[in-house]
Parts: C-alpha cells; structure tokens; sequence
C-alpha cells in the first residue's frame, strides 16, 4: 500500500471536512506498473453527493462576493503548496498512473502554473464601466459567478486538468463538486490535503467525491444547484452530458477527444520534427488527447524521416516510471493496452509496415507496450480512423498541399494539431485550413497555462488557459444607471 503524509485520509471532502461514505464503501487503486492494489479509496453515495452539492451552495456568495484579493489568496497559496510539495505529489501521481517519474513532477510544475497565471489576472474579472452612455445611462459590467460547478477530470492528467478547471473557478468565486478518474484518485486526494492544511478556503468551496461515475454523474447532471458542468474525456461521454443536461440548459465546458495530425513537409527540419514527434507522441504513454494520432510525411522525405524517428524510438527505455532512466511506463490498464495492440494488428494486416517496435504476438503480458513506428498508413485502418490513446505511431505518405490539409481534417474531431515547415506562407495557409483549435508550427508543444486550449468540432465547447479561461466560470450582468 502506499504511504505518504499527504494520503492520511482516504476519503471525500465535504464542507471543510474528511468525509467517509456512511456504508464503508471503498474501490481499488491500482499501480498499473505491478499490477497491485496500492490504495483503497471511499466511494461516495449520492446522498454524499448531494451533500457536496449543498455544501458548495452555502458557499456561494452573490450579494456580498468574496473579494478579488481573497480569491488572488486562494490561487497563490494552492501554488506555493502544489510547486512546495512537488516531489511528493509527483511520486503519489506516478504510482496510481505510471508516468516517468520526473514527468509527473513536471505535470505538478504545470498545474502550478494555472493557478499563478489566474492569480495573476483575476483583476480581469473586476466590474467595469463602459465609455459610452447610450439611452441617458452609465452601464457597468459585473462578472457573476455561474454558481456551483461541476468538475470532472480524465486519469491521463490527474493534476493538471482539475488546475485548469479549478484555478479559474476559484478566480470566478465558484464553489466546486469535484470527481476525479476512479483510475487515478490518490493525486485529487493529495491536492485536498494540500488545500485543507494551506488555504483559508471558506467549507464547502472545493468539495471531493470518489466513486463510481453514474452515481456522481446523475447527481452533478439533475442538480438545479450545479448551473455549470466542467468534463475532460470521451466525446461519447461528452454527448451524454449535453443530452443529460439538456433540460436544465446547464452551461458545459467540454474538452473531448482528440485525432491530432502531425504534418511533415519537405522542407521541414527533420531533426526537430523527429524530435517533437518524439516528446509530443509519447508524453504519458501516449496517452493524451493531444499526441500526434497521424502523421502524415511528404513521400520526398518519408524514408529519411522514418529512419530517424526509429533510431530515437530505438533508444528508449521502456519500465516502472518510479525507477529513473524510463522514458515510457505502463499504460493505465488491460483494456487500453488492448485496444493499442488492436490497432498494431489491423495496421499490419492491412499492409502497414513495422518501422520499430514489436510484432503483436511478442508483446508480454503486463501492460508495458514499447514505442511502435509503422509505415504506408492508409485511411481504412484504425490507427486512423480511431484515436489510439497509445505509444503507436502511424506514418502515412502525401504529396500537396491541398491533400493533407484534406487528410488532416478527415475526422469529426479537431483538438490538436502540427505542422513542420520552413515556409512561413505556407504554415499560415495550414493552420487557416485545419480545424483544429491547437495549431503547433515547428513545436510539438502542447497547451499551456497562459494561452486558451480547446477543441473545434466534437473536440468540445469553450476554452482553459489564457484570459478565455478565465471567463469562463462567469456570466456578464449588464447594470445600467439612469440617475
């Protein structure tokens, strides 16, 4: 079982307080690196739930707001925790998810980041007056909180992506019912703790409640108290809510699946693009909505490039991501290594060539799945057509312009995407044409905490990171005075 001084409690927090589930209800955690149990964590009850709802209720403060400085408090403390405690939060994260573990504290630098930048720009969400005086009147801005928010959060980023949802609740004066992944609970539980000994919160600003997603869902979607849902994940899932919710006409902000195209041309530096390719594709595993899913190479330089992406995929050491020396851990369980394995199989059969990597039937058993390259990716695969959520790399060939801009386009999703160029006209012609709401030029880089992230099409509604996602836990009122 693990051990750490942020992990005293292994329950939900409701209203400033540890909160056990009243029947002793509990689910596994497991470290997808060995295969064990590590933690047992408390499964909350929709009575709970509803608790953490209420809680969050009596919260929310609309006549007599807190103050802009009070929650500028609250941001900067929960980063000064979260960057103090780096180390320890890395390593609880890299043990439920499997992540390098150097990666993982990295991911805790980042989620730092959210709450200094929201710290830093909250006076944006101050009132303001208007120059203007149309009809005789002074017509003043106010940003209100929405009211008790939602948030639910993936297990591929089990701090970075409540950071980027919380830090812009908190700057809004939101109260939070929080969910995280049942895969990867043990960070969320770490940030409470972090948050209950550092931060002078009022109780029931930031609620946790574990467990299983129907029961937490159902509450979250039929509550009139929670006007706001706030979900990274599937877009299936993503379909339910704006179904679920449809009645209440909640506002959602959704960040949903991704398909991303990584476009090479001949021009392009081949070095730097392989090396992008590289830090871009396998980042948690390759288990992020944002890694390169097609890569798509111009037929001129496809051999030369394919040759250097297998001499650095060759170099990688694959392991437990607590052990230093990995650059790939495991993948977070059997059903995800599963469906990688599935996409190797059908590329292959389909006449896809292997590049670097392992045939499927020598693949082992556990969950550790080595960095894969293949070659002559055609648009009838699943390593096309799916999302692979995996180290998979497919490699298909173009020849203009036009062609890829059509190819890259050629999915419903539209997250994340890349282009390698040196001709700036170009670059720009590019990213006008995809519909992806990222468009990395020369960078495999992913969001960031200063700039709005989001995705076009069934990628999702609204915008974390940067000034859009600062506004958007807030809804304008109009005041216009007339004497």
């Amino acid at each position: 079982m693990i051990e750490s001084p942020l992990l005293e409690k292994l329950t939900g927090y409701i209203g400033g307080r540890w909160t056990d589930n009243a029947q002793g209800n509990t689910f596994d955690v497991y470290n997808p690196a060995t295969g064990e149990v590590i933690a047992q964590a408390a499964s909350m009850s929709e009575d709970e739930v509803k608790a953490a709802v209420a809680a969050g209720k009596s919260a929310l403060r609309l006549t007599s707001p807190y103050s802009i400085e009070t929650r500028r408090k609250w941001l900067e403390d929960i980063r000064d925790a979260l960057k103090a405690n780096k180390e320890e939060v890395g390593r609880i994260l890299c043990m439920e998810h499997g992540k390098p573990l150097q990666e993982a504290q990295g991911e805790v630098d980042y989620a730092a980041g959210f709450f200094d930048y929201c710290s830093k720009h909250i006076q944006a969400l101050d009132a303001h007056t208007i120059p203007e005086k149309p009809k005789d009147c002074t017509w003043t801005v106010h940003y209100r909180p929405v009211g008790v928010t939602g948030l639910i959060t993936p297990w591929n980023f089990p701090i970075g992506m409540i950071a980027k949802k919380l830090s812009a609740a908190l700057a809004a004066g939101c109260p939070s019912v929080i969910k995280p992944a049942s895969e990867t609970p043990l960070t969320m539980v770490a940030l409470f703790s972090l948050m209950d000994k550092h931060t002078d919160m009022p109780d029931g600003m930031v609620n946790l409640v574990m467990g299983k997603a129907s029961v937490i869902g159902k509450v979250l979607c039929e509550s009139p108290d929670v006007p706001m849902l706030s979900f990274t994940g599937s877009t299936e899932v993503g379909r339910k809510l704006i179904q679920d919710t449809a009645e209440q006409v909640k506002k959602l902000a959704l960040e949903l699946g991704g398909n991303a195209p990584f476009i090479v041309f001949d021009d392009a530096d081949l070095d730097a693009a392989a090396d992008n390719l590289i830090a871009n594709k396998f980042r948690g595993g390759g288990q992020t909505c944002v890694c390169a899913n097609r890569i798509f190479v111009h037929e001129k330089v496809a051999d030369a490039f394919g040759e250097k992406l297998a001499e650095r995929v060759n170099k990688m050491t694959v392991g437990d991501g607590i052990n230093g020396g990995v650059d790939l851990g495991p993948l977070i369980n059997k059903a995800g290594f599963d469906k990688v394995k599935r996409h190797l199989e059908d590329a292959l059969e389909k006449g896809a060539g292997l590049v670097a990597g392992k045939k499927p039937e020598e693949l082992g058993n556990d969950l550790f799945f080595p960095p894969t390259v293949v070659t002559d990716v055609t648009s009838d695969m699943f390593c096309y057509r799916e999302e692979t959520f995996g180290p998979l790399v497919p490699m298909a060939l173009f020849r203009t312009e036009e062609e890829v801009i059509e190819a890259g386009n050629d999915t419903e999703f539209g997250l994340a995407s890349y282009v390698f160029t040196g001709d700036a006209e170009r670059a720009q012609r590019v990213a006008a044409g995809l519909r992806f709401g990222h468009c990395g030029w020369n960078t495999g880089t992913g969001p960031t905490p200063e700039a709005p992230f989001g995705g076009m099409k069934a990628s999702g509604i609204g915008r974390e990171g940067g000034l859009e996602g600062l506004f958007e836990f807030v809804e304008a009122q109009t005041v216009p005075r007339g004497f």
